[in-house]
């Protein structure tokens, strides 16, 4: 070594001088010692101090002029340019004091020239981070820098590819919402000569959701409260992230209230406390309830609601069976549209109701085990037929408005909310009719006659006919057996023919009392539409039967002949006469 450079390490603090022990050392030995100590030091300092290729540390010293001053130690100093420093955002990422890694580029001895470089240390220390995560499967960070096909690009410290299908634990729909993220990934591949390592971002969520769902399975009990982030909305209900597992909050669980749309209740993102009221592990289904932390509105239905109670409410919703009416938040209670109105016959509750009316109306029915109330509207009306006795009596002849036609009659409106039925039976006095459209239409205003009452089963029966005389009584009071009448033949059967003897009034030719058409009796053919005249054979008024003869009538018998007298033949002799007689004796004789 030379003289400079022992000075040069004497000024750098090169300790030199050995401590030795003077009593058991002599005089010439410890020169010796001293000189031995001395070669060993400067064969030490001989050594170079920085070698190509090694990664050493520097303390910065100056950041100016466009160069960084470095202190790498033994008073050298050497400097660098800011590109060696710059940072993703292209400003220098270093100050005075800072330590950095120095790479030695090159080191002459005889000058002391060094050439280092930062960016290559910084990219050796990356790549051995990088393969001790690798080894180890530890997890690293770094940002989303683009998307390029089958995934993004990430800086890990180099270029790293994060396969689409490793961006999200589930399959991400929109992996370009990842872009200038910082996220934290593990190595799945590397290969350092060709500067290549795939990473994966999905293995990283997996371990922590597992984490967390191992932590969450611990609280997922029956009845326990949680507090949970909206993650989504759906028709149905809200999905809540509770932390490593979501949770099913239905529609039905948000409020005791109608809820149409949980966007009423809840918003994404917003944090809520809800209640377990179901764990599948074997599916891994949470159930949640939100209005089950509040007390159930239905416990005090029973202390407040009763039959025939008038009651306020508000209509929530119109089906085609009724209406739904809100008594108050989460108790509703439900009017039929048969309970709607006295006197209007309605196809669909809008006819009279709307969404957010107020309405008053009548308890029916409380049915606790189903949660129902059956109200009435019409209950807070007067019931028109509670006078119907005092203003209608049989016979009283009235007038109303055909409100329908059914195949067994049709009913009339006498007055809002009371129907009379006019039976087929007595629509006519002469008339077959099948249907009552023969006769009446819909909405016609007709006189009908009051049959019957039963106010109480909210029955009227009505009559049409009753209002005119009818024709067969006159018929009857006017017609004897034995009458010859004249008629014409309407229709043919099997066994006769109907005539027509007036109006209405018909009667019935057996086919053997028509007269043959060569003069006989027989079944003579008689059309349809032919007049002829008749002998009435028959009359049943009850029945409202005629029976008709085509036949003349039969001549009365002639008188019986008189009797005349015959001679009286001797009486017949008895047994024992006989006896004598034909032995050869006679009564006489003996005598």
């Amino acid at each position: 070594m030379s003289l400079e450079e022992i000075r040069s390490s004497q000024e750098v603090g090169t300790d030199l001088e050995q401590p030795v022990e003077v009593s058991t050392v002599t005089p010439g030995a410890t020169e010796s010692s001293e000189m031995s100590n001395l070669l060993e030091g400067m064969e030490t300092l001989a050594a170079p101090a920085l070698v190509p290729g090694d990664v050493v540390q520097g303390k910065v010293l100056k950041v100016s002029d466009g160069e960084v001053i470095i202190d790498l130690g033994l008073k050298t100093e050497v400097s660098a340019p800011f590109s060696e420093f710059l940072n993703a955002d292209g400003q220098v990422s270093v100050a005075p004091g800072d330590t950095v890694d120095i790479w030695i580029e090159q080191y002459n001895e005889e000058t002391g020239r060094v050439e280092i470089s930062h960016q290559k240390a910084a990219r050796r220390k990356v790549w051995e981070d990088i393969e001790k995560a690798f080894r180890e499967q530890t997890s690293i960070t770094g940002k989303v820098l683009d998307r390029i096909k089958g995934g993004l690009t990430v800086d890990v410290g180099v270029p790293a590819f994060l396969p689409a299908s490793h961006a999200d634990a589930r399959t991400h729909s929109n992996i370009d919402s990842l872009k200038g993220q910082e996220i934290t990934c593990k190595i799945i591949k590397i290969n350092r000569k060709r500067n290549n390592v795939v990473v994966s971002r999905k293995l990283v969520l997996e371990e922590e959701l597992n984490r967390r769902k191992g932590e969450l399975a611990e609280r997922l009990v029956e009845g326990a409260e949680l507090v949970g982030k909206v993650k989504n909305l759906a028709d149905y209900g809200v999905f809540v992230d509770l932390g490593g597992m979501d949770g099913l909050l239905h529609i039905t669980d948000l409020s005791w209230g109608r809820v149409s749309n949980p966007a009423e209740v809840v918003q994404v993102g917003q944090e809520i406390r809800v209640k377990v009221l179901k764990h599948d592990l074997e599916k891994g289904r949470v159930s949640l309830g939100l209005k089950q932390l509040t007390p159930d509105p239905w416990e005090m239905v029973p202390n407040t609601y009763h039959v025939d109670d008038r009651v306020t409410g508000r209509v929530v919703s119109l089906t085609d069976y009724g209406a739904f009416v809100e008594l108050e938040p989460g108790v509703e209670g439900l009017i039929h549209i048969s309970e709607m109105s006295w006197s209007k016959r309605l196809r669909h509750p809008s006819k009279i109701l709307k969404i957010g009316d107020s309405v008053d109306v009548g308890v029916l029915e409380v049915n606790m085990p189903k949660r129902r109330i059956s109200l009435s509207l019409k209950a807070s009306l007067p019931d028109p037929w509670s006078t119907v006795a005092e203003k209608y009596a049989v016979g009283a002849v009235v007038q109303g408005r055909v409100r329908n036609l059914t195949d067994f009659g049709a009913f009339v409106e006498i007055e809002d909310g009371v129907d009379g039925l006019i039976h087929l039976a007595n629509l006519s006095w002469n008339r077959n009719i099948k249907h009552p459209s023969e006769v009446l239409k819909k909405g016609q205003t007709v006189e009908a006659q009051v049959l019957a009452l039963d106010p109480t089963n909210r029955r009227l029966a009505l009559g049409l006919k009753q209002l005119e005389e009818d024709p067969w009584q006159t018929f009857f009071s006017k017609i004897h057996v034995g009458d010859m009448v004249h008629g014409k033949v309407t229709r043919q059967v099997s066994f006769g023919a109907f005539v027509e003897l007036q109006d209405g009034i018909e009667g019935l030719c057996h086919v053997s009392e028509m007269e043959h058409e060569h003069g006989g009796s027989g079944n003579a053919k008689v059309e349809v539409g032919s007049e002829h005249e008749f002998r009435v054979i028959r009359l049943s008024a009850g029945d409202r039967k005629i029976a008709l003869s085509m036949k003349a009538p039969e001549p009365p018998p002639p008188p019986p002949e008189p009797e005349i007298a015959k001679p009286k033949e001797p009486q017949g002799l008895s047994t024992m006469a006989q006896a004598l007689s034909s032995a050869g004796i006679t009564p006489y004789e003996s005598t």
